[in-house]
Parts: structure tokens; sequence; C-alpha cells
């Protein structure tokens, strides 16, 4: 499996004419899960067009150190910050001269300065370049700093010539970007979440809905980004910030929940479902604001049943692995267990939102993990503590149904 999703790679194009080969590296490493943006230098530029890039990539190409305009959004001290990997590929004879010296007159050598990520070098120049005894110097500078040289790869160069020089083929780099970090539980796979409460109109500014704050949904968000997924988050009306390198959704009702899951799941490969979805809806909203009157000492709500999202996706003929969440006042494990059944789930979590200490709103949790041959009680835990203990479970168990 992929050990790029979520990872943030820089890519630094410097002016070789391998840097016609950036292109496909850009595709590749996308293809692997990577967010990838980009830096070109100005010799870069001549080879290969910023505008290539950037429908490639799926992001503005930066070139200029002083561009007022990237200043305002991502400068070059927030490119340094945002990357997890910098790669400059192919790397020239004169930037490999520029890195040993420690310059910093260009983007690309500032953010080399200015950046904590590790930077890798895929040199790319002509044979005698290569073998030269100053790039060889500064080669030896550069690797004595900490940086990784990928390359060169040996055979006919553009010039003709023959020799170790030419840059390392594109899926060679993917394979050196993928090592440079450790595979996670769910490195590859994408995890659908859902989280929060529904809201069910009644009119036009009241409606039905729950105490859920959606923090368990998020915990396990960001602990499955922390396990190397790809995680899609539909959420409820919540005041919560999207956790970093998530795809968020946000809805409203139970129907907008029930149809964004449905849209997702084909691509899904573990879908949990934490979301605390209304059971009724009313069945005619009024379309204006329902006044008080004297005359009205009471007010009767017709409602309807909402759809069961949970047990719709999973007896999709494309379920992925489903993990539903019982929240339960009373017998707990009794009703969570027909809830595995009846709804044929591959795992439930069940808690006791009659507990203050752990119910809606709270900050820590207590569950009973449950699937068809046993119950496992964990907790109490902070949320985030205990979603990566159950993001750990859920990636065994899912491995082991396969």
């Amino acid at each position: 499996m992929s050990t790029l999703t979520n990872r943030r790679i820089l890519l630094a194009i410097t002016g070789g004419i391998a840097a016609y080969k950036s292109a496909e590296l850009t595709r590749r490493l996308k293809d692997a899960g990577a967010d990838v943006r980009i830096v070109m230098t100005r010799g870069a530029q001549e080879f290969i067009t910023p505008l290539t890039l950037q429908a490639l990539s799926g992001h503005p190409v930066h070139t200029e150190l002083l561009d007022a305009e990237a200043e305002l959004g991502m400068g070059h001290i927030e490119l340094a910050k945002w990357a997890d990997l910098l790669l400059i590929a192919p790397a020239t004879a004169n930037c490999m001269a520029q890195l040993a010296q420690g310059k910093a007159d260009d983007l690309l050598s500032t953010i080399c300065l200015a950046t904590v990520a590790p930077i890798a070098v895929a040199p790319a120049m002509n044979q005698a370049m290569w073998a030269d005894a100053a790039t060889q110097a500064n080669l030896d500078t550069l690797q004595a700093r900490g940086f990784h040289i990928w390359g060169p790869g040996q055979g006919i160069q553009a010039c003709g010539d023959i020799g170790y020089g030419r840059l390392l083929e594109v899926e060679e780099l993917v394979t050196h970007c993928q090592q440079m970090f450790e595979s996670g539980a769910l490195a590859g796979q994408h995890v659908v979440i859902t989280a929060g409460p529904t809201r069910e109109a009644i009119d036009p500014v009241r409606y039905i809905s729950n105490h859920s704050s959606g923090k368990m949904g998020f915990a396990l968000a960001e602990a499955a980004i922390a396990a190397g997924a790809k995680v899609t988050l539909i959420a409820g009306p919540v005041n919560l910030a999207t956790p970093e390198r998530c795809e968020r959704i946000d809805v409203v009702s139970a129907q907008n929940m029930l149809d964004a899951s449905l849209q997702l799941i084909s691509d899904a490969d573990i879908f949990i479902a934490t979301a605390a979805v209304a059971d009724y809806r009313p069945i005619n909203p009024a379309d204006q604001k329902v006044k008080k009157t004297p005359s009205r000492e009471e007010f009767t709500l017709h409602l309807v049943e909402n759809p069961d999202i949970l047990a719709t996706v999973a007896n999709h003929a494309d379920r992925p692995f489903c993990v539903g969440f019982a929240a339960e006042t009373q017998q707990v494990e009794d009703y969570a267990r027909a809830k595995l059944a009846k709804k044929n789930l591959n795992m439930i979590v069940a808690n006791d939102v009659s507990d203050p200490s752990i119910g809606f709103n709270s900050d820590n949790n207590k569950v009973t993990l449950i699937d068809q041959t046993s119950s496992t009680s964990i907790g109490p835990l902070s949320k985030r503590a205990l979603a990566d203990k159950l993001i750990i479970e859920m990636a065994n168990r899912q491995k082991a149904q396969q």
C-alpha cells in the first residue's frame, strides 16, 4: 500500500533538460497519494512551463522569491513549513553548488535554508560535470549536512555522452519518496467518517437535534490520518476545526448525510459512523416560521422515520468495512450487539451516554468494542487517545476479515 497518502512533497525543479520528466514525476507522486506543490527556478522555466506543472499538481507554481501575491498567501517560509519532504529533481550542478555554499538568493535556496523537512537531491547533468572535482566536493558537503542524494543514474545522456549523470527514472524517485516515510496501519486506505448531530427542520428557525459535539468523530479522523489514511469527514453542524489533511463535507440533515455517504462508499475502504443521526424528522416542515398565538396552547408535530444511514451503507453492494457507534443509556452491550447483527456491521463501538463524565460533549470516553465473536472494554481515555486505539483495532480487524 502507498506510504505517500497525506504526505506533502515540495518538488523543486531546476534548469536541466531532465526537467521534462518533472511532469510525469508530479503525476506519479499524486497517484501515490501525495499532495504536491512545485517550485521552479528561472532556468527550469526554459525547459517546461509553470502552467503544465500547475495543471498536473492542482496548485499554483512558485517561481519568485519576492512575489507579493505569494507572500500574501504561501510565501517561502510557509512553503518551507508546509513540506514533509523537499525533493529537488532535477538538481543541476549549479544548484548543488549553491546549496553547498548556503546561498539564499532565490526562492529555492531560501526554502532549503528555512525548512526542517528532509531534503532529497536528484542530480542530473553531463557525465563530465558530475565527475568534476568541484561537483564531487559539493556532493560530499551536502551528504555531510544530511541531504539525501538519489542518483544519478548511468546511461546515454541528451548530449550523446554515456556515463553517470542521468536523472533517476520517475518510478525510482517515487519509490525513494515512499521509503522516506513509515507505513501506518491504514496506509493507502480511504476512510469515510460521519460525525456530529443532524438537524431536522420544523420551520426555517427551529429544528430537532441532539447534544452530539462531533468530538469523537473528529478525533477518529485525526487518528486515521496519522495512520496513513486518506480521510473524508462528513460533518453535521458542529463547532470544530477541520483536521489537517482531511477533506470535510458539511451537511445538515440525515438525508444530506446519507446522500454524501452514498457518493463516497464505492471508493471507501472503511466507513465509520459516529454521527448521532436524528431518528425522526417532521413530515412537512413549515415554509415560514410557526407563530405562537393565544389560541394555540398545544403544538403537534407529525414525524416520519429518517433513513438508517449506516444500515444502508452496510447493506450496499459496494459496502466497505463498516463500523457503528451505539450511544445507549441502559443495557449498553445488549443493545449494541443487537444493532451489530441488525445493521450487518463488522464492528460496533458502544458507550454509555448516561454517564456525564464520558457522554456527549465530554472530552473523555469509555467504550466497549464489539464484533461477532468478542467484546473488549477500552478507557476511560481522552477521545484522541481512544481514537488511536480504535483505529488500530479497526485496521487489524479489517485485515483479518479480508
